[in-house]
Formats: C-alpha cells, structure tokens, sequence
C-alpha cells in the first residue's frame, strides 16, 4: 500500500467498507471497518522509521535515514522512530509508544491475530524495543533523544536528506530523569509479555532491561527535563514509576512490585487524561484489574479508575471534560485526538476487565454506568475518528473517501527521494512544500492527525500542525482502541 501513487490509493479508497446511513448521515461501521482502521494504523509505524529499512518494509515512499546516529559518542543509537512529522526521536514517548502497542496486543491479541496484524503488531513493538535496548547500554545511563529538536523544527527535509546536528542526550546518575527511565521500564516489560511465548529469549532481555530501568528511576529520583521545551513533565515522576511497577508486577507476579504500588498508593492521583506525561489513568486500570481478580490492597487505584470514567462519561455528576458539539472528547487544543484516543483505549480496556469480574459497571454519584455504556461512549470517539463527525471526514490519513491530504509530515509532503533523489535543503523544504497549496504527494497511510477544534471545525492546512500532525503514541492508543471492535 505504502508505494503506491497518490491517485491510485485515492481512487482505490472509494471503495469504502463502511456503509453510509442515508437518513441520519452517519456511517455504519463493520468489523471490516475497524480491521481496516487497524491495519492502516500499524501500517503508519513502518513511515515513522529511522534507520536501516528492511526488506520487507512496505511504506516504499521511505527510505534509509540517520544511520550514523550515536556515533560520535560511540553508540549505536540507529533505528527506532521518528516521534511525529520531524526527524527527532524522542525517546520518552516512544517508550509510551511501546507500552501502548503492546498493552493492545496483551488484551486483543486474539482478535488481532484473527485479523491477520498481529505480525505487523509484534514487528512494530520490536523495531521500538530494539532501538530501546541500544539506548541503555549500562545500568545507569539511558539516552533519551537523539537530534537538537529546534535545530530539526527550523528545517522542512526529508528523514533521508536531514543535515541538522544529531545531538544525543542521555540521563545518569548525574542528570536524573525518573520520568524517562520509568517509562521505558514499562515499555520493556509490556513488551516482555508480547514476547513471552514466541521469543522467550528475547522477552527475558526486555525483562532484565525492565526491572535495571525502573531500579535506576526510583533510586536516582529526579524529574527529566532535557527535551524542554517540547516534552516537559508536569505530573511529575510519580506516575511512570507506578506505571512501571504495574506492569512489571504484570509481567513477572514479583510481589516486590506489588508492595512498592501499595506502600506507595498515595502517590495515585484523580486525573482526567491518559498521555505521555500523566500515566496515572493506565496504571490505575492495570491495577484495578488485580483489584477485580481478589487483592483487597489495591481498592484505592480501582476507585481512581472508577473516577477516570466518571470525569468522562457524558450523563456523570462528576463530568469534568468538554464534548464538541458532534460529541468528541475535548480535553487541548493541542494535537485533541492524541488524549481522545488514549482515554478510549482505557475505557475500552476497563470495562473489559469489569466485564470480565462479573461488575456490572462504574457508579458516578447517583448514576450507574454499565459496561456496555462505557464501552458504547468509547466507541463513539472511535467512530468519530473514523468518519461520524459533522466535517464528514476521516482523521486517519487513507481511510475513508475523505481525510487529510496535507499532513503536518516532513517526509510525506515531499516527494519520495526514490522518485525525487535530488537534495532537498533546510530552507528549500519550507519555501517549496511546507507552503505548498497542494496535497502531499505521499499519502502517510494509517496517520492519525491532531483533529478538529472545539467546534468540530478542520482545515486541511499543513501549517496548523495542531490540526494536522500525527504522532506515534496517539496512533498507538487508537490500535488499542480500535482493536476492541475487530469482533463486533
């Protein structure tokens, strides 16, 4: 799909598995549907690549980039992702990247596998996992980004002509930082259960890196701020550390882990978001799951997890989160769908877990909300997403007959070094396709874009990268949502 031309995917995608309702205007989304979504959105990963591509790679439009990465330190810190429409990579959400890729393919590995991505699914967590493991070389020291991010925002190149200093950023004993230590402590041990059947080797590398990150997190505490001004912690560290121990108490039934969430259970907050910054939410639910399968000590984090719904949830006293006028989540400005998606993939994985504990739902003040309640007001973000949206428009790039053709994406709007090999500078990018009128002349498929503004209002226009940027930890949270509707 990846190398195809622009006007044949265009004339290919009229042929849409989603069936039009007439009378309310609204589509009616099939299992098809959603494996569609599914697919198209792993598909996004293989265009985030950095590094050596293999052979198998099948967004074509791409190619080798950055494949001196770490070496003037000497390091090999080649591969992984490029974190949105530039060329850096920031470490930290990456891991987030991971966790939620592999959390989606922990609870609907069956249906993914059923679908015919779970393949796909586990090669993308590995191409995030290896990079990961190159990243910690020692005990102690984690790199954590690899690219001067306003160096790399003041150019508009491609990944495979990008001339901007690569500078790597790494954090020690030294220079603390808790928050991106933690969270690839979860990424890996997530990511260890993946592996756990078919690659048990390697599932015991990523466990052994787990527990050496999240040892080094807590015991050299310390908030990071090396990606200031574009990823600050504002929660604190608090919340991937608990989020760390969730899943490596998950992944390896260490009671050690179990009594660090509890002896540390004041820590857990109420909260209202699930994101790269605030882990509080999707630790909550993988500790209400325990809570839901006997350990009395963990009632605090169900009742937070209770509460995160409740904040949500259209009908809730507790309501704390704006909806559009077409029934979105509105929670910033700022990239929206990336909070929407999150939060979806939690409800959906929540009332899952209730389900499945014979709960009957969540109590908001005076009103009961069942699971298929829950999981009916996720589905309805989902849709949205998709195409049930008063702008009539997919937000994933590639699906649907409509959705956005001038992506906020170095790479995508310039055309394919392998159609177009001459150089394209710093400067030239911006004057020439960074203000282009027209549609990128490579459609990134499976691209999630920042979305509508609060009144459901989308300009297609590349330069409101708010509106228009993909990044991978929102395109990971909506694989785990969308995945919960690949059977109906």
């Amino acid at each position: 799909m990846g190398g195809y031309s622009n006007s044949i995917i265009i004339s290919l995608l009229v042929i849409f598995s989603g069936i039009v309702n007439s009378q309310s205007n609204n589509y009616t989304w099939t299992p098809a549907s959603y494996k569609e979504a599914l697919s198209k959105g792993i598909l996004f990963f293989e265009g985030q690549r950095s590094g050596k591509l293999p052979a198998s790679q099948r967004v074509t439009w791409r190619g080798d980039s950055a494949l001196t990465d770490g070496n003037y330190t000497g390091v090999d810190l080649t591969g992984g992702y490029y974190d949105a429409g530039d060329n850096v990579k920031f470490v930290w959400p990456m891991s987030f990247t991971i966790a939620l890729l592999s959390w989606a393919a922990v609870e609907y590995g069956s249906d993914i596998g059923n679908a015919g991505e779970l393949a796909n699914l586990h090669t993308a967590i590995k191409w995030g996992t290896d990079f990961l493991i190159k990243a910690h070389p020692s005990a102690t020291t984690f790199y954590t980004q690899v690219g001067d991010g306003n160096r790399d925002h003041s150019c508009w190149e491609r990944p495979e002509d990008m001339d901007t200093l690569r500078t790597v950023y790494k954090i020690d004993t030294n220079t603390p930082g808790s928050e991106a230590a933690a969270d690839a402590a979860a990424a890996f041990a997530a990511a260890s259960i993946v592996f756990s059947k078919d690659n048990p080797s390697y599932s015991a590398t990523l466990l052994a890196h787990s527990k050496s990150l999240f040892d080094f997190a807590d015991k050299y505490q310390g908030s990071y701020q090396q990606s200031s001004p574009f990823y600050i912690s504002y929660s604190g560290f608090k919340d991937e550390l608990l989020w760390a121990a969730a899943w490596l108490y998950k992944a390896t039934g260490d009671g050690r882990y179990l009594t660090y969430v509890i002896s540390n259970k004041g820590w857990s907050q109420t909260v209202s978001e699930f994101s790269w910054d605030n882990k509080f939410a999707g630790a909550q639910t993988l500790l209400a799951k325990e809570f839901l399968k006997g350990n009395s000590n963990l009632l605090s984090y169900k009742s937070n997890a209770d509460l995160f719904v409740c904040a949500l949830i259209p009908g809730s006293n507790s309501l704390q989160i704006r909806r559009t006028p077409g029934g979105l989540l509105y929670i910033r400005d700022d990239v929206n769908l990336q909070y929407v998606t999150s939060a979806s993939m939690v409800l959906l994985v929540y009332s899952k877990a209730l389900t499945a504990a014979g709960r009957s739902g969540v109590q908001c003040g005076s009103t009961m909300f069942s699971n298929a309640k829950i999981r009916e007001f996720a589905k309805s973000q989902v849709d949205y997403i998709m195409g049930n949206n008063p702008m009539r428009t997919s937000y994933m790039t590639g699906f649907g007959t409509k959705f956005p053709t001038r992506v906020h994406h170095r790479g995508a709007s310039i055309p394919s070094i392998r159609t177009f090999p001459q150089k394209v500078t710093c400067g030239g990018g911006y004057g020439t396709y960074y203000s282009s009128p027209g549609s990128n002349p490579n459609i990134h498929v499976g691209a999630l874009v920042g979305g509508p503004d609060s009144n459901d209002k989308f300009s297609d226009s590349r330069s409101d990268y708010s509106e228009m940027e993909p990044t991978t930890y929102m395109n990971a949270a909506f694989v785990g949502a969308v995945a919960a509707f690949l059977s109906g």
